[in-house]
């Protein structure tokens, strides 16, 4: 006799309480193209060497350091007390990454987000590594995501409550949605996207595609990235944003091994 498998709605039921939270911030979406010269030789040469990183590697490399740099960025609107104390703006000493991934789960296909910490001194193997620990087909079973597994089996009332009170302390937020969300569809033919990802700055990356460039005054080809950033108005604003991509684009262009993206050659320093 085979046993009854858990109904879809139950596994998607995390993904129903994080939209509901995520519906309160003001989304606004900016994007850009990433010329992926050096990352791409630098992928071939590690390749070369026995040693895989991905595309999301190297952004998450960047993100760190750049994150790091715009602390500002790197925050979360705390909400205030009615009558007492209105919201306020809480920082993070710290990068974490919520990465989304798409896994099994019972044999459906589900969204999970793992938690990349530590991201502004990490180094590219470090990042490989915490993300390989996610390729295993039976990744859902790991001991962090046990909270999501939880929420698969409550009721929905009991489920939304569980939810907004590990979210209550802003402090807590870092361990529980990181401190920016990072999701990528370059496996896919997706060349660009916006998504929020309940956190003040959201990267989304599509596919690394040969397009015509203009360098000096010549056409040539080169590997371009589009790569979308959406920002909840609420905790920065767009020219804050602006310089975050900005930081993001240089510091992946200007990609050097060993020294990485923590200042991109050429860059000027950014307040």
């Amino acid at each position: 006799m085979t046993a009854a498998r858990p109904h879809p709605e139950r596994r998607r039921r995390h993904t129903l309480y994080f939209l509901e939270h995520a519906a309160r911030q003001r989304p606004v979406h900016l994007d850009t193209e990433v010329d992926m010269t050096r990352v791409q030789r630098h992928r071939a040469e590690a390749g070369a060497a026995g040693n895989r990183y991905s595309v999301v590697a190297y952004l998450l490399h960047a993100t760190g350091r750049v994150l790091d740099r715009h602390p500002e960025a790197n925050a979360v609107l705390a909400p205030g007390w009615p009558g007492l104390r209105g919201p306020r703006t809480v920082r993070f000493t710290g990068v974490t990454a919520k990465l989304a991934l798409d896994r099994p789960v019972d044999g459906e296909r589900t969204v999970l987000s793992a938690l990349l910490p530590g991201l502004e001194s990490a180094d590219l193997p470090a990042i490989q590594a915490r993300i390989d620990r996610y390729r295993d087909i039976a990744a859902a079973d790991l001991p962090e995501f046990r909270g999501v597994r939880m929420l698969g089996r409550l009721p929905v009332p009991l489920g939304r409550l569980a939810f907004a009170a590990a979210l209550r302390s802003p402090r807590r937020r870092p361990g529980v949605l990181g401190t920016v969300a990072v999701s990528s569809l370059g496996h896919r033919p997706v060349d660009g996207f916006h998504a929020s990802g309940g956190t003040a700055v959201t990267l989304n990356a599509g596919r690394v595609l040969d397009r015509p460039v203009v360098r000096d005054g010549r056409v040539e080809v080169a590997p371009l990235m589009r790569l979308g950033l959406t920002f909840d108005h609420r905790v920065i604003d767009g020219a804050l944003a602006a310089d975050v991509l900005a930081d993001l684009k240089q510091a992946l262009e200007g990609f050097e091994d060993g020294a990485g993206p923590d200042r991109p050659a050429g860059a000027a320093g950014t307040a």
